[in-house]
């Protein structure tokens, strides 16, 4: 049967047209033109200029219908930009495009901006191209200084804010891994429930001199959290008898697979040839659920 290629989604070109040829499918609203992200979209055109080009579906000669770039779009016409580049797309919809794509995270953010700084771009200059003051942009910039890098990883996919960053500095690298595993767990990653664990964090494990700081076990933050983590666990629990009947079918299938498979000498010469470390996983794997047939096996 022969293999069937898929259709790229666009052209592989970037081509200069008129804005003016350019037909949007919404209009962007007044409201949303005093908002924060369109500011900031308009001083990263202003001073960075235009990164990603616009997707456009060709429908006819000088007619484009506008698939991604909208903001972009009316912050190039409302300055009075000529012309502008965009790629083609195959096909006139628009639902693969940008507003399926994860944003940065601030982890994310802060690596960025590292780099631009290493590559020569001046902090004054990144502040002005994301419309933010400069205290800002440093802010971003020492996020993770005092943050051990286990948190760096365990935290690098969630929005953690810098604020709440700061409230992990004061903790030593052992607790922050704690609390950055409970954040995870509960899925919050609030700058509240980081002050909350750092006041049930004990004395030993804070950076700073526990005489210097008083912790109230019966504050309201304490409390909160204790009974989060309490009906986290409660929940956890719950999910593992929902769970635990077919965990352990799932497991004696695989279990059986495993033993047939090692039952066979070709398989087994062939693991022990090309794959020890594998063979020797699945002999482990054996040995720790079905004792017995791991013996046999490994004579």
């Amino acid at each position: 049967m022969p293999t069937l290629k898929a259709k790229a989604g666009f052209r592989q070109q970037v081509v200069i047209i008129p804005v003016s040829q350019v037909s949007p499918q919404k209009e962007i609203s007044p409201a949303f033109r005093r908002n924060a992200l369109y500011k900031q979209i308009a001083a990263s055109l202003e001073h960075v200029g235009l990164i990603e080009p616009l997707v456009v579906f060709p429908r006819g000669a000088g007619d484009y219908l506008l698939l991604d770039g909208h903001t972009r779009l009316d912050i190039l016409k409302r300055s009075g930009t000529g012309d502008v580049r965009v790629i083609f797309a195959t096909d006139d919809e628009a639902y693969t495009y940008n507003k399926r794509v994860n944003h940065a995270p601030p982890v994310a953010q802060h690596f960025m901006i590292l780099k631009a700084i290493a590559n020569g771009v001046s902090e004054e200059r990144i502040a002005r191209a994301l419309n933010v003051n400069l205290a800002s942009v440093r802010k971003k910039r020492d996020m993770l200084a005092g943050i051990c890098p286990e948190v760096v990883e365990i935290l690098r996919n969630n929005h953690v804010t810098a604020d709440a960053f700061a409230v992990l500095k004061k903790m030593k690298p052992i607790r922050q891994i704690e609390a950055a595993e409970h954040m995870v767990a509960s899925a919050t990653y609030s700058v509240v429930f980081a002050r909350a664990l750092l006041e049930v964090t004990r004395p030993e494990l804070l950076l700073e001199q526990p005489s210097a700081r008083k912790i109230d076990l019966d504050s309201a933050g304490a409390t909160a959290l204790l009974e989060h983590e309490a009906d986290i666990l409660i929940q956890d629990l719950k999910n593992l008898e929902v769970s635990y009947g077919t965990d352990i079918l799932t497991l004696s299938i695989m279990l059986g697979y495993i033993e047939r498979l090692l039952g066979n000498n070709h398989v087994e010469r062939h693991l022990m040839k090309f794959h020890s470390a594998i063979l020797t996983s699945l002999r482990t794997l054996l040995s720790e659920a079905k004792p017995d047939t791991a013996v046999a096996a490994a004579s």
